[in-house]
């Protein structure tokens, strides 16, 4: 079943029409004959701009490659084909290094599970040269942390700091830490956590078990399940307002990949996810024509997932990046309540409970020593009083 839901996209750039248009068909070369309306006034900068925002250029100039010229201009292709070109070295660097780290991991007996980057593209695409990755993740078990920070910082890679903690709840606040190595100009990446806080989902063994072997590379690549890869997939694409069409293109990929609906849905329900699939769907669905499962449906079409797919326009109707700080304070303030709506009701009272444990700030507006943070518990709410005042006397 194909576009199960009308989502209202009239407020849709002409241009942002158009690159829904290429990414949802499946063959693009009646596309000018069927819908010329689409490539009439068209502001090929924009155009160019979207498909970078979004990451989809990789996607779009197999497809546009051989349109005639009278529909894309020579130079919209040209472009294109640049950015696609230094996609693909920069994909076939971050598999060595993947293959390379993968190896001195597997050396040191830590295991690890690889997120996303080329071992995705791969999966998903049959091509890692269609899929964009910046960086490299893996998920390891937090009783692996220590030694696995040590293995990167022994590989050259450099930690960047920005964590700050108190009673340690750097473990379910945050969820990864991140590497760069100087040199190779590489970002990876450590999570103990597919999320942060307040979120549900399986521990590391339970996903190690029904973890795949990638054969992307000859070093042995372990990555999730399928049905594990859909749920960090759609945690990732909510918790960021799908804010780029790429995530979205990923849930139409692995929809094509047939995973089990029963097992595929029991395990959203039971971490808490079963909206914000349905709202993967209806977005997938409905903007890119990915074919919906019928064993699906069901999740597609409930009210909360499709209401939550209408709100998730709002991050398509402009061009938004919510790591580009500061963000607007519109933006901000818009994704702080989609965001809490998104949340399971028992998700929202972990959420509203988390309020009442200690926060750095709370550490550095009344530094204690360490054996006394406990009174960080009773004080907080003084504390963040103060601060209160403060910040509005100056």
């Amino acid at each position: 079943m194909r576009n199960p839901f009308a989502l209202k996209t009239e407020v849709l750039s002409t241009e942002m029409q158009l690159l829904l248009a290429l990414l949802g068909a499946e063959k693009v070369e009646d596309l000018p004959v069927r819908r010329p309306e689409l490539f009439r006034g068209m502001d090929w900068e924009a155009f160019i701009e979207l498909a970078v925002h979004h990451r989809v250029y990789p996607n779009l100039y197999p497809k546009l490659k051989n349109l005639r010229e009278d529909a894309v201009p020579a130079g919209v292709i040209s472009c294109l084909y640049n950015f696609y070109s230094r996609n693909t070295f920069q994909m076939l660097h971050l598999s060595g290094e993947m293959e390379f780290i993968g190896g001195e991991l597997d050396r040191k007996n830590i295991r690890a599970l690889f997120l996303k980057g080329p071992v995705i593209a791969k999966d998903l695409y049959g091509d890692i040269s269609l899929r964009t990755s910046c960086d490299l993740d893996l998920l390891i078990p937090l009783t692996e942390l220590d030694a696995a920070e040590s293995l990167l910082a022994g590989l050259g890679y450099v930690k960047d700091d920005y964590i700050h903690t108190v009673l340690n709840d750097w473990k379910w606040r945050h969820h990864h830490t991140t590497f760069t190595h100087p040199n190779k100009g590489i970002k990876v990446e450590l999570h103990w956590r597919l999320n942060p806080a307040p979120s549900s989902e399986p521990d590391f063994e339970e996903l190690w078990s029904r973890r795949r072997i990638s054969d992307l590379t000859r070093q042995p690549i372990a990555y999730l399940g399928q049905e594990d890869l859909f749920l960090f997939l759609v945690s990732h694409g909510a918790r960021h307002g799908w804010s780029r069409l790429r995530w979205l293109l990923d849930i139409k990929q692995l929809l094509l990949q047939q995973p089990d609906a029963g097992k595929l849905t029991a395990l959203l329900r039971k971490y808490h996810y079963y909206h914000v699939g349905g709202q993967a769907l209806t977005l997938a669905g409905g903007l890119l024509d990915a074919e919906i499962a019928a064993g699906l449906r069901s999740m597609e079409s409930a009210p909360k997932s499709r209401a939550m797919a209408q709100q998730a326009m709002f991050y398509l109707e402009r061009m938004i990046n919510l790591h580009s700080i500061p963000v607007p304070e519109d933006v901000a303030a818009y994704h702080k309540r989609h965001q809490f709506a998104l949340l399971a009701p028992i998700q929202k009272f972990k959420f509203i409970l988390s309020f009442l444990f200690p926060y750095p700030e709370d550490a550095e507006t009344m530094p204690l020593p360490k054996n006394l943070h406990f009174l960080y518990f009773p004080l907080r709410p003084f504390l963040w009083a103060w601060r209160k005042t403060v910040g509005v006397q100056k």
